[in-house]
């Protein structure tokens, strides 16, 4: 995740980064939307290219430890009425969120690092699946390990995710200009392409997966793939906020036209906070304020499309 920055979404949308100050706290913004929501991307630790940094949207410091990152976001949490987070967490990293608020938070463990080594064994992981210690497989950061997907590496993860039927999120899209050449040297943009999954979707039907990121800049293939095969789900974490209000017109008509193509109902929301926890308010704001969307539409994004896929007992409190 240390190759996470801020400006890592913006090529892919063409949004523009504020620099001007920091601006009114998010959570004290009046929203229309007022259900509740869930996040499906949340991260555990600050990423080392964005621990202690300013928010470039806000220019609020970010935090500098997980445990500062922990109290920040559960704090945005309540104050949003996020029921559920996912977690996705890198082993050993999740125990203080949970202990902090055990029913709120969801553990997604991370089994890959970005030399391409797992990081959690097979049987570990089936483990923590089977006792509900961990949920469902964190953030596959496939494209800076250099990995397509279907690698020979990961089958037996996918091969567990639809043995056990738990869901799978991996990072698609973009990152932050020069990755190749700021420590992540195995990164391939072209690794980010949402239909390099498919050869894995193909081999393993029942396989429940989201892409996160909504999949840019490859939104033809991000609507291709999600119309072929209907177990695929996006997240629009990052995207809904990272270029503030100036932003939100691309981001706007990438969501408008995601509904359009039929796919409302497997949107979720994500904030992806990095290390801004402010970072969750500005992404609920930039699907709220989508005039287009309707009350229906906003619940599904923001709740129930999350409910659905994650397969949640209601009532989630």
């Amino acid at each position: 995740m240390k190759g996470k920055l801020i400006c890592c979404l913006v090529l892919f949308l063409g949004l523009e980064l504020q620099f001007a100050g920091a601006e009114p706290e998010a959570a004290l913004r009046k929203l229309a939307y007022s259900g509740p929501i869930i996040d499906v991307h949340l991260h555990t630790t600050p990423p080392l290219s964005a621990a202690g940094k300013p928010n470039p949207v806000t220019g609020r410091k970010g935090a500098s430890t997980a445990q500062e990152l922990c109290d920040a976001t559960l704090t945005a949490c309540r104050d949003y009425k996020i029921v559920r987070a996912v977690l996705n967490a890198h082993p050993g990293t999740a125990e203080p969120w949970i202990k902090a608020d055990p029913k709120r938070f969801l553990v997604a463990p991370m089994v890959l690092n970005t030399d391409a080594q797992p990081v959690l064994q097979i049987e570990l992981l089936r483990a923590q699946l089977k006792s509900g210690e961990a949920t469902m497989l964190g953030e596959l950061m496939t494209q800076y390990a250099g990995l397509r997907p279907d690698a020979e590496v990961l089958e037996p993860y996918w091969k567990l995710a639809e043995e056990l039927d738990v869901p799978v999120t991996i990072h698609t899209g973009t990152s932050f200009p020069g990755t190749a050449h700021a420590g992540y040297p195995r990164f391939r943009l072209s690794l980010g392409n949402p239909m390099l999954l498919e050869e894995v979707l193909v081999r393993h039907p029942k396989l429940r997966v989201w892409i996160a990121h909504g999949g840019q800049p490859w939104t033809q293939e991000t609507f291709a793939l999600m119309s072929q095969y209907q177990q695929v789900y996006m997240d629009i974490s990052t995207i809904c906020w990272i270029g503030g209000p100036r932003g939100r017109p691309a981001f706007h008509a990438f969501l408008q036209e995601a509904i359009k193509r039929g796919l409302g109902r497997r949107i979720m929301f994500g904030s992806d906070q990095m290390a801004w926890p402010d970072a969750i308010g500005l992404a609920i704001e930039g699907v709220d304020s989508a005039e287009f969307l309707t009350a229906d539409q906003k619940r599904d994004i923001f709740y129930a499309n999350a409910v659905r896929f994650l397969r949640l007992q209601e009532p989630l409190q």
